[in-house]
């Protein structure tokens, strides 16, 4: 038996991974634990819960894996400074930042004190681990691999061909030139400026034009094998001492964009600014920019390799808008993203790598079950912290008298087809539900385990939900949670989204029935649920849907401006201290009166 801990660490979304023959064990983000998003530093509780979740210590584990390798492109390093001659500071700064990342052996010390690593380290390059975290754990046997994100080991993006158990990469973008950073920058200059703010960019875009696409144009140049070149006169990257903090908290990174950029495009947005048509219409140029340069990328990826299969990771794949687009955009056919598309995921393709390195050869037991060429087919997310309903009876026991004190009544349901009904009633009435079941999933996305469910077919509850709970900017959409086998009677194409990470559109005359989960360009980021791998939340749906004939529920992560709760002592809090209605905590049904 060969056990792997698989590490994204010093870095922003710190997670960690457990491996077992080639089994993914457990995974789970350092922010869920520290209570701190996008959390960067070494994920010592990530690796506490993995650790515990396979019954093992620091001693038993055969091999660490990290999703980075400070020797990576050495010599381009060295050539870029030797013929740029960028700031001094800039210079000490990478090399303290890889200082930091040889202290992992250091930190497993501090962190596990007695429990003393007995094997072998791994250094994997940061856009290989990507890209084994989408093909490594994909149901093809074979197909292209791309990596695209802001920068890892000196590169944006990387591409290939993955076959079996094994990855080629033909080709890469090296720093300087990045999509991710330019994708960053513009989120910056329209006034959002923590570390993964770009959702808010992607979800501001339909509400403008692409008037300034040629302006965007000028940033970002298309080459002609199929990369992408930025203007650096826009940017300070490149040149200059940019603030970043990936040590012990939220990750902090200094304004990427020059001077210049607001000469282009006019005075950048400050932080308590309202939004106005031209930040609209900026935020919908840079969304089409970002298109524009993805699809020549995958274009010339297809003519190359003549293959219709695509295994998408790197930050830049959480931009489920344009994933939405690949089958309609490009010759290819069939996606795979994973669930944890962005540097969590390097845990993943950092552990899952260095498997297929190893040789890969799973033992009998490993082999029943979903397997392509000895490898596991990664079909749904919930890899992390499960609940015991005894834990939970005893958690609401303790706290009884406050929610008596709060008009809360609680019952038992341990039929699970009676709280499903009970809950699908709660929201068909418009009431808002946090649901907390079985084990809490991997990635950034509320998968139906640590989600609040409501009603898509009220026009207010987005409003509702704001009000309620949520409290964020309006112009953001939620999204659909849709049994697998009613997708193309919703939306205009049929495909399976188990992970959230594409955009469909609903058809026309659907639109008018779900108005919560439409967002104002007709379009829905959603959830393929299937009963196999969720049957207690499919059959939520079912509920939902025998009572209303709507296949679907409106998802959003169970959180109130904090990442999404781990515990149910941390899913009881959000419910009491929020204007929640009902909280289905395992088997318990706990609702507000009045």
């Amino acid at each position: 038996m060969t056990t792997i801990l698989g590490l994204n660490a010093y870095h922003g979304d710190a997670s960690a991974c457990l491996v077992r023959d080639g089994i993914i064990v457990a995974a789970a983000e350092e922010e869920r634990f520290r209570r701190i998003k996008h959390w960067a530093g070494f994920p010592s509780r990530a690796i506490g819960y993995c650790l515990a979740e396979g019954g093992l210590t620091l001693a038993e584990v055969d091999h660490v894996a990290v999703n980075s390798d400070p020797k990576a492109s050495l010599f381009r390093k060295i050539g870029y400074a030797l013929k740029t001659r960028p700031d001094l500071s800039l210079i000490v700064d990478r090399f303290r930042n890889q200082t930091k990342r040889r202290s992992i052996e250091a930190d497993f010390a501090c962190a596990l004190p007695g429990a003393a690593f007995k094997g072998e380290m791994h250094r994997i390059e940061h856009h290989v681990a990507h890209v084994a975290s989408a093909f490594l754990v994909s149901p093809f046997e074979r197909a292209v691999v791309l990596s695209v994100d802001g920068f890892g080991d000196f590169c944006s993006a990387a591409w290939g061909m993955g076959e079996g158990n094994r990855i080629s990469i033909d080709g890469r973008v090296y720093f300087p030139h990045s999509l991710g950073v330019f994708y960053q920058a513009i989120t910056q200059y329209l006034g959002f400026p923590h570390y993964g703010d770009e959702y808010k960019v992607m979800g501001l875009a339909p509400y403008g034009r692409p008037e300034r696409l040629e302006a965007m144009r000028r940033i970002v140049r298309l080459v002609d094998d199929g990369a992408f070149a930025l203007d650096l006169s826009y940017f300070r990257h490149h040149r200059e001492k940019i603030a970043y903090e990936w040590s012990g908290g939220m990750p902090h990174v200094g304004a990427l964009f020059a001077p210049a950029l607001e000469d282009l495009l006019g005075p950048a947005r400050r932080k308590d600014e309202p939004l106005d048509d031209r930040h609209r219409n900026i935020a919908c140029s840079a969304q089409a920019m970002y298109e524009e340069a993805f699809f020549h990328l995958l274009r010339n990826l297809h003519d190359r390799y003549r293959h219709a299969d695509l295994a998408l990771a790197g930050g830049c794949a959480m931009n489920s808008v344009a994933n939405g687009k690949i089958k309609r955009m490009s010759s290819f056919d069939r996606v795979y993203i994973q669930s944890a598309a962005g540097d969590a995921g390097g845990a993943i393709g950092a552990a899952m790598q260095l498997w297929s390195a190893l040789g890969g050869a799973p033992t009998a037991s490993a082999l029943a079950g979903g397997r392509i060429a000895g490898r596991k087919i990664m079909d749904h997310a919930y890899l992390g912290p499960g609940c015991d309903d005894a834990a939970i009876a005893a958690l609401l026991a303790t706290r009884s008298e406050e929610l008596a004190g709060k008009g809360c009544v609680v019952e038992r349901i341990a039929d699970e087809a009676a709280l499903c009904r009970r809950t699908a009633d709660a929201i068909a009435n418009g009431e808002v539900v946090g649901w907390f079941q079985g084990r809490m999933e991997w990635g950034p996305r509320a998968l139906g385990n640590r989600s609040i469910v409501c009603d898509p077919r009220r026009a207010d509850m987005k409003d509702i939900l704001n009000h309620k709970i949520k409290r964020r900017e309006s112009f953001r959409p939620f999204a659909p949670s849709i049994q697998r086998e009613c997708v193309f009677d919703w939306f205009e194409e049929d495909g399976d989204v188990p992970f959230m990470m594409q955009v469909f559109q609903i058809r026309v005359e659907k639109r008018p029935l779900i108005p919560a989960i439409t967002h104002v360009d007709g379009s829905g980021r959603l959830q393929t649920v299937h009963r196999e791998t969720n049957p207690r939340y499919w059959r939520l749906i079912e509920a939902f849907r025998a009572k209303t004939g709507v296949p679907m529920v409106l998802n959003t992560s169970f959180n109130e401006n904090e990442p999404v709760v781990c515990t149910p002592e941390e899913a009881l809090d959000c419910f009491s201290r929020t204007k929640m209605d009902v909280l289905a905590l395992g088997n318990s049904f706990i609702r507000r009166n009045g």
